[in-house]
């Protein structure tokens, strides 16, 4: 088995309708002597910003010295990015040997249960010291759910998305079951931190009070979220995920110098810039109307060519819509075999089918500005070939 190989395997494990469940994680954290024992962990949950968040935890954490694990998904270009230790990713040679243990085992368990215990054995094997984990989806019943050693649980956000997976459930509304998932990854007695309001910050609140976890909310507006500066990061919406970062370090006992690493952070394709020549191209993960609705307000106002890919899984009329305003031409293309048909939507608002994204690209080549959005595998792919 070679490296590639290994990937192609990986990729194929499916939970095979089997329910949602940390307990797979579980069992398999029990067969490696749980590596996820030897640090301690920041959690990040939420509907959007949680990649950016990590991002700035991780940079705050290794300006103070630590020696920092970070797991995030999805990935844009390469599978190690999901798994780093001091902004290192993983060899492939660690990929390679975890995979053909987990073969010669036998190991039912889904694509992400076993990227996770990768991950955390990586940290083990590391000697790191403090990992930030975050989650897939939701939380309660998500693999991330069997980690302990938990210092902080950040909910960043709670919005519609994945309503068919973690919207069903005995609230009266989606998004309070979405918020009920989210809030499962709430432990006893440890802090919480939220960007989340309304109904949703409710049944946050509820669970919170059940677990004894003291909960610190930025609609209050307190000094714990007081940014110094604005970070790195582009977008209004990056100010609610760096509040929530900079209050976590504050919370832990983290200095300033940790604070101001972390409003330095960069995370690939939210708001990225690239420029060749007289180009401006910019790539954005906007995969949900909530996603799409913080793009569309940090540009507002900016015209692009617009390119757009989105998952027939998503609410595909409302993550377009307030791009719409943005764009002076459409471009639709599909990067996945679970895309929605760019003829479709060329057939319902307009615009130009492209059968790849290379032809996308090659159309708007004589345009200035040009925005990428809709789905991060359509960022991911953009991303490698205008950086080659």
């Amino acid at each position: 088995m070679n490296y590639q190989t290994a990937l192609e395997w990986l990729f194929a494990r499916t939970r095979a309708g089997d329910v949602r469940s940390g307990l797979r994680t579980t069992a398999l954290l029990e067969e490696r002597g749980h590596p996820e024992q030897a640090f301690d962990t920041i959690h990040v949950i939420g509907t959007n910003g949680k990649g950016s968040t990590c991002a700035m935890l991780a940079a705050g954490l290794q300006a103070e010295g630590l020696k920092v694990g970070r797991f995030t998904s999805p990935h844009l270009e390469d599978y190690r990015e999901r798994i780093e230790v001091g902004g290192q990713m993983i060899p492939q040679e660690a990929v390679l040997e975890f995979v053909q243990w987990a073969q010669a085992n036998t190991i039912d368990a889904a694509f992400f249960d076993l990227t996770l215990v990768l991950a955390l054995e990586f940290f083990h094997q590391q000697a790191v010291q403090i990992a930030v984990i975050e989650a897939g989806v939701g939380a309660r019943h998500d693999a991330t759910s069997s980690i302990n050693n938990v210092q902080a649980t950040i909910i960043t956000n709670v919005d519609l998305d994945h309503e068919a997976t973690i919207g069903i459930g005995d609230y009266p509304t989606v998004l309070e079951n979405i918020a009920w998932e989210k809030a499962g990854g709430i432990r006893a007695g440890v802090p919480v931190l939220t960007a989340a309001r309304g109904k949703a910050l409710d049944v946050i609140r509820q669970v919170a009070l059940e677990q004894n976890a003291p909960l610190h909310v930025l609609e209050h507006h307190n000094s714990l979220f007081a940014l110094p500066h604005a970070p790195l990061l582009q977008g209004t919406h990056q100010l609610e995920n760096a509040a929530l970062a900079v209050a976590s370090l504050r919370l832990l006992g983290y200095s300033d110098l940790a604070i101001e690493a972390a409003l330095g952070a960069s995370w690939a394709g939210r708001l990225e810039t690239i420029q060749i020549g007289n180009q401006r191209f910019i790539l954005d993960g906007a995969h949900n109307p909530a996603g799409a609705n913080a793009l569309a307000q940090s540009l507002v106002g900016q015209r692009f060519a617009l390119i757009f890919a989105a998952m027939s899984r998503k609410r595909v009329p409302e993550i377009l819509e307030p791009l719409l305003p943005l764009a002076s031409e459409l471009h639709f293309v599909s990067v996945h075999p679970q895309g929605v048909n760019p003829l479709e939507l060329a057939g319902s608002y307009g615009g130009t089918s492209h059968a790849s994204l290379e032809n996308a690209l090659e159309a708007v080549k004589s345009r200035e500005d040009v925005l990428i959005a809709g789905s991060l595998y359509l960022v991911g792919a953009a991303r490698a070939w205008l950086r080659q």
